[in-house]
Parts: C-alpha cells; sequence; structure tokens
C-alpha cells in the first residue's frame, strides 16, 4: 500500500498468507485436513499482550522456575533463528504465546492431525490406515541422517519427504534441569493440555523414527512451540 506521503507500508513486503508475531517475526501456514498450522516453530520473546517473557541462559536458575521463560539452544541466536526458541509449561500456560487467531495446539488437537494423516496416505509405505509418518511431518534439511528404512534423516521414499508441508525442525531440549540436549535429533512439542501431576502433554519424534510419540513430562522442559489458527 502506498501511503499519502509517497511511502510504502512495511508490512507490504510481507507474503500475502502469513502471520506476523508481536516481535514482528513473519511466519508461513499450511492447510493439513481442516486445521491450519503455522510452518515454522515461534520464535516470539514476548507475550501477545506486549509483555516480555524471561530469557532464561542459566542452567540452576532454569531448573527451579514456576513461571513462564524461553532460552534459545545452547544460548545462541543462531539457533533461535533456524529452529525458533524453547519455551517451559509454564509459558504456554499462560494462552498468551502465540499470534492474536491462534493457539498452542491442546493434545486432542495433535492427535487430529496425526489421525488425518495416518488415514489419508501420508504414511511413508504407503498403508491406509497406518502409521510412519514422521517423515512427511518433518524438513528435509536439517536432521541428522539416518539408514534406518522410511525414516526422518533417510531420504530414502522422496515423495513422502515432508509431503503434508508441516516441516518439523529437530530443535532439542532444554531438560528441567538446566541441560541442552539432542539438536538436529530430536524435535519435541509442547501442547497446552496438563498431564498427571502438573506435567505437561507434549509429542515428538526423532532422526532415525518413522513415526511420532506423545508423552508427558515436566513443565519445566524447554520445547518448542508451533501455534494453530483459532
Amino acid at each position: 500500500m502506498i501511503l499519502a506521503n509517497g511511502c510504502k507500508k512495511d508490512d507490504d513486503s510481507d507474503p500475502p498468507d502469513s502471520v506476523k508475531d508481536v516481535d514482528g517475526n513473519v511466519y508461513s501456514k499450511v492447510t493439513i485436513g481442516t486445521q491450519v498450522w503455522l510452518v515454522e516453530n515461534l520464535k516470539v520473546t514476548k507475550y501477545r499482550n506486549g509483555d516480555a517473557i524471561p530469557n532464561v541462559t542459566e542452567g540452576t536458575q532454569w531448573s527451579t522456575l514456576t513461571t513462564g521463560a524461553y532460552c534459545n539452544f545452547d544460548n545462541s541466536a543462531a539457533n533461535a533463528g533456524t529452529y525458533g526458541r524453547l519455551y517451559n509449561q509454564y509459558a504456554v500456560k499462560t494462552g498468551n504465546l502465540c499470534p492474536t487467531g491462534w493457539h498452542v495446539p491442546t493434545d486432542p488437537e495433535w492427535t487430529e492431525l496425526t489421525d488425518y494423516l495416518e488415514a489419508n496416505g501420508y504414511s511413508y509405505d504407503g498403508a491406509i490406515p497406518g502409521i510412519n509418518i514422521a517423515k512427511s511431518l518433518s524438513s528435509t534439511t536439517l536432521w541428522q541422517s539416518s539408514t534406518n528404512n522410511g525414516a526422518v534423516g533417510n531420504a530414502d521414499y522422496p515423495a513422502y519427504r515432508n509431503k503434508s508441508g508441516f516441516t518439523a525442525l529437530p530443535g532439542g531440549y532444554r531438560y528441567f534441569g538446566g541441560e541442552f540436549n539432542e539438536l538436529r535429533q530430536y524435535g519435541y512439542w509442547w501442547t497446552a493440555t496438563e498431564a498427571p501431576q502438573a506435567d505437561g502433554w507434549y509429542w515428538m519424534w526423532s532422526y532415525s523414527s518413522t513415526n511420532v510419540f506423545r508423552n508427558h513430562t515436566n513443565p519445566r522442559d524447554g520445547f518448542s512451540v508451533r501455534c494453530l489458527k483459532d
């Protein structure tokens, strides 16, 4: 858009089918079944209302948190730029991480995604209904290589590599004790659903796996976040 003063509005350069967070990070989106997902892991450093999310770099401090925080893997801005940031479950529970009109998906909404893929031909071996959908969810780059048949890190079955367009990246995680682990090997994504003993449910898969897995863990763990359209 050209403004009255002859200047071009800054956000005109953003792709027309994109979403911007409160920090100005721009994300693409993809429709899978009836759901619309952001393609990239979240990178925001502020809640939706503009309040800062604490960036906790020191491991001992991270291990004692009972409120929302984020970090970059190995405290590296370069890793954050590539893989997104890691958030604890307390930040997710605020309900204010994602851009307006978007939310951190619940555990049932993640299940809806995986059920759709399993039932609609996204298993690398063509099983309908099936499993083995991790390859169809994952980026074709940045994952550690694997020789396992049909695994995310194996370049076999090229027609199924990121077939869904979800483009999952292996951002690793931060253990609740403060240590960083498994960059380029695993991706972990929080749900917005609380589990027993105040844990949080999450979904994950690895470079060497063919399928996705669901579990729950300590809310102080630092995982990636994907946003789902309201």
